[in-house]
């Protein structure tokens, strides 16, 4: 991690785009074709809440991990464990460097996951940015 200028407005439109991409990410039909580029908008969008928390702290990121281990710091009431965002990382990382096609299952789990766990992180991400 790397200090730069804490920047809340900064995290505030991170937070924003997020919840502006998993809200149109969740309207496509999920299919073979639109497999892929679910799961890559949704891992996409929790990876921006954990930016917009080291953006609003004055941390510049290394890697995805950091930005998703932030958020298993935070205390939510999910109704699937928070860990199971490191699999979506994996999973779009097969889809974007060796052109893994995922099975409509690791679909339908990755849009659970989206819908169990991304309004409460949400929730919390925005109060901890605006405290």
């Amino acid at each position: 991690m790397m200090a730069k200028r804490p920047d809340r407005m900064k995290a505030v439109s991170i937070i924003e785009a997020a919840e502006r991409d998993m809200k149109f990410t969740m309207t496509l039909n999920p299919t073979k074709e639109s497999g892929a580029t679910i799961v890559r908008n949704i891992y996409e969008s929790f990876r921006m809440l954990g930016e917009a928390l080291l953006t609003a702290r004055g941390v510049r990121s290394q890697d995805h991990r950091e930005t998703i281990n932030e958020l298993f710091k935070i205390k939510a009431d999910t109704p699937r464990p928070l860990h199971l965002i490191d699999s979506l990382r994996r999973l779009r990382h097969g889809i974007n460097y060796y052109g893994y096609a995922p099975k409509m299952e690791e679909v339908a789990d990755a849009i659970s996951i989206a819908e169990g766990c991304f309004p409460p992180l949400l929730k919390e991400v925005r109060k901890k940015v605006n405290a």
